[in-house]
């Protein structure tokens, strides 16, 4: 192999070599248990104040998923979205050597605000559908 590789290598052993070093430091200061009466107590899972009762691996209900993915899906709308809005922001008066590069060109601008009320459309429509199906009723 040539001396090309070398850079690529060094950074494999660099990875390797700050991975170990974290494991075998966590290690060696990590406190260890003590063996003092009442350390099952400290050792037991704290949450909110009060004791952990039950299984922590309890069936949820599939509405709580179908909401879930609804605010995802609507959280990335409004991602795509805001750069839309930013590339609607057209001013005139800005230097002429900005000019190339400051929002969507006047001539494209209708077709760009179609484009995204269509894409509300979509979304609005999906979320009526899944209104509909009573995805948001909790019974």
């Amino acid at each position: 192999m040539g001396i090309e590789f070398t850079p690529i290598f060094l950074m494999i052993l660099v990875g390797i070599s700050v991975a170990v070093g974290m494991l075998v430091s966590s290690y060696l200061l990590s406190p260890g248990r003590a063996k003092t009466p009442g350390n099952r107590v400290k050792q037991m899972p704290y949450e909110s104040g009060m004791d952990p009762v039950g299984d922590a691996r309890q069936r949820f209900d599939v509405r709580y998923y179908l909401v879930a993915i609804e605010f995802l899906i609507f959280d990335v709308e409004l991602l795509l979205l805001y750069p839309w809005a930013v590339g609607q922001w057209h001013r005139d008066d800005v230097s002429p050597a900005l000019d190339a590069t400051v929002g969507v060109p006047l001539e494209l601008r209708t077709i760009a605000f179609l484009g995204a009320l269509a894409f509300i459309g979509i979304l609005v429509a999906g979320f009526a559908y899944t209104w509909r199906k009573g995805v948001y009723e909790w019974r």
